[in-house]
């Protein structure tokens, strides 16, 4: 079976940035599993696995852009440190969810000063060119669920936001 839309591939990976520094890997966990032509990874590692089989290996390195984008200096912003609930715990590299007009958003704290708070709404490999070794572990066809979905529920890690109806491991 081969790599294309609407498959469910299981793959082994270590990710390392230019300085060859070890970024992320499977090596230690069970293999990252995700469906195939629903932007469930980013788009140059999509487009190097399209038409690949089990037991392909590739290495390739992804430019920023094909990635996770080019740092955009926009995405950094001054909040008021009254706008967030706990704010006398608010520290430098804290993470949390916001609703953008863009959709949800991982923001990091990068700085506090006086009453300001500095986000930075970039993905944390944003600007990077990223170097990827990856082996196609399994190729399988998804279910009506995942493909209704858009997502993978094999580990169940469901996260649609919509409550999955219909998938019992999501509505309990």
């Amino acid at each position: 079976m081969i790599i294309t839309k609407d498959r469910v591939i299981s793959i082994d990976y270590t990710l390392t940035d230019k300085k060859n520094q070890r970024l992320d890997s499977t090596a230690d966990s069970e293999p990252f599993i995700y469906l195939h032509g629903h932007k469930n990874i980013i788009p140059g590692l999509e487009r190097a696995l399209e038409g690949k089989t089990q037991g392909d290996r590739i290495h390739l390195t992804i430019p920023a852009a094909d990635a996770y984008g080019e740092r955009d200096d926009e995405l950094i912003v001054q909040i008021p440190l009254e706008n967030f609930e706990d704010s006398e715990h608010i520290e430098t590299g804290m993470q949390f969810e916001a609703q953008t007009p863009e959709g949800l958003r991982v923001l990091t704290v990068s700085g506090v000063a006086g009453d300001m708070v500095t986000v930075d709404g970039n993905h944390p490999l944003a600007g990077l060119d990223l170097t990827f070794d990856v082996t196609v572990m399994d190729i399988r066809e998804a279910n009506p669920e995942e493909l209704a979905h858009g997502h993978v529920h094999a580990s169940h890690e469901c996260c649609c936001g919509d409550g999955c109806e219909g998938c019992e491991d999501c509505n309990n």
